[in-house]
Formats: structure tokens, C-alpha cells, sequence
């Protein structure tokens, strides 16, 4: 059991090295400064760094540990849905949306692509037109390859 805790502790050691190297520099500057005042630090400060933010210098009274995040967003481009939302799953308000749309177009109201009515049919270019970009989203999000190790 000691055995397999130890194998553990070893294979992690090399993951966590490059943070952990980054907060002892801080330490050591922090454990000069305490030398001379004898005192405990009153605060310890977590700062997550983007880009290519610096640490923050450490004070007598306070130690800043600092840790880079490469990636701030959870879920990578690749995986992150752009789908529409089914129907069960929307509020109310888009329901009644999406009744009141059927119920145009059923109804030939101008502007809705429909053979009954007055005007029904003054909607077709826009619907063929919406038709034609909805269709061109889809061939770049086909031909757009996914991104790699979550880019």
C-alpha cells in the first residue's frame, strides 16, 4: 500500500513541478523577509495568471503564490454545442415563438413563403435566403476541422 502511494507520488511529481518551482522562488524572497522581523506572514494571495501577466512581488507581511491558467473557458471550441436547442428544452416565451411563426405561415400572411393567402408568397426569397446561409454555417463548421488539446 506504501509501495503503490509512493509509485503515485513520483508519477505526479513531474506535472506539478513547473507550479511548484514558481511559488517556492516566491517563498524563498517571502522567507528572507520573516527572517528579519521574526513575525508569521499575515496573508497568504492565489493569483491565477493569463497571458503574460507577471507575478505580483511579494511583501513582508504577505506571500503571493502564483499559477498560470492557459486555458481561463472549461469546455474546449471543439466541444462546445452551437446546435439548436430542442423544443422540450426551451423556455416557454420561444415556444410561444415559434407557435405564433407556424401560425403565419399557415395563415398566408405576408412575407411567410405560403401558397394560401394574399401575400404568402412575398416571403419566399427571404426563406430561401435564410435557407442559403444556414447552409453555408454548416459547410464551414464541417469543413472547419476541430481544434487540438482543446484550442
Amino acid at each position: 500500500m506504501v509501495r503503490a502511494a509512493v509509485i503515485a507520488a513520483l508519477l505526479l511529481t513531474p506535472v506539478m513541478a513547473p507550479g511548484a518551482a514558481f511559488a517556492q522562488q516566491a517563498v524563498q524572497v517571502d522567507q528572507e523577509a520573516q527572517a528579519s522581523t521574526g513575525q508569521p506572514p499575515k496573508r497568504v494571495r492565489n493569483v491565477t495568471l493569463t497571458g503574460d501577466q507577471k507575478c505580483p512581488p511579494s511583501t513582508a507581511d504577505e506571500i503571493v503564490v502564483c499559477g498560470r491558467d492557459d486555458e481561463p473557458y472549461r469546455i474546449p471550441k471543439a466541444l462546445r454545442d452551437d446546435k439548436p436547442i430542442p423544443a422540450q428544452n426551451q423556455s416557454w416565451v420561444n415556444r410561444a415563438a415559434t407557435i405564433d411563426q407556424v401560425g403565419r405561415v399557415a395563415g398566408g400572411i405576408p412575407d411567410t413563403c405560403s401558397p394560401v393567402g394574399t401575400g404568402g408568397q412575398s416571403g419566399c426569397s427571404i426563406m430561401w435566403n435564410q435557407q442559403y446561409q444556414a447552409d453555408r454555417r454548416a459547410r464551414r463548421a464541417e469543413a472547419t476541422p476541430p481544434a487540438a488539446d482543446g484550442e
